[in-house]
């Protein structure tokens, strides 16, 4: 009869080790699967970022085309009526000085209101809440590497996790390039 208890304890204690085995598995599969969805978050914002950055360079671009354009008429305008010669010259040329200067005070007047200057403000607006969803999503995916790697390197975890292949995962960290102060040119 003892060997029946000795049996019977011998296959519990079985039984209990392969439960927390696939219970540990299990939660090791749940973690390493939470670390990947995290990464692919970071690389969506990387991604959002990436798409939006041409748009809002083109954008500053085509405001500021805009501007220089209107400046170069008044500066040409100008330029005819200082070197204009004669009555009829100088009125045509003043003409010409007097509507690129009502175009440039209507623009300034309206500058706020500019389609050039809301979607400016709008692509920067984007670019702003993508930097900060790219912030949060980087900060996630690294609590949860946390979360993967504590669970992996304890006991009695740590056996079974080097055993089925589950590795240290890489936490998300800055280029030195990042922390110097970005250049922008046009």
């Amino acid at each position: 009869m003892s060997k029946n208890w000795v049996l019977i304890g011998v296959i519990a204690l079985v039984v209990i080790i392969a439960i927390s085995a696939v219970s540990g598995y299990n939660g090791l599969v749940t973690l390493n699967e939470n670390v990947n969805g995290k990464w692919s978050q970071v690389e969506n914002q990387l991604q959002r970022r990436a798409d939006l950055i041409p748009n809002l360079v083109e954008s500053v671009k085509g405001a500021a085309a805009q501007e220089r354009q209107l400046i170069q008429s008044v500066t040409d305008a100008r330029a005819k009526l200082a070197g204009a010669q004669g009555p009829v010259a100088k009125a045509t040329a003043n003409d010409e000085l007097s509507g690129a200067l009502s175009r440039l005070l209507v623009v300034v007047e309206n500058y706020p209101v500019m389609k050039t200057d809301q979607n400016f403000r709008q692509l920067t607006d984007e670019l702003a809440g993508t930097e900060n969803r790219l912030a949060v999503a980087r900060k996630d995916y690294n609590d949860s590497v946390q979360n993967y790697n504590t669970k992996i390197r304890t006991f009695p975890t740590n056996i079974y996790a080097s055993m089925l292949g589950f590795g240290q995962k890489e936490y998300f960290q800055a280029a030195e390039s990042a922390k110097e102060v970005p250049k922008v040119k046009f």
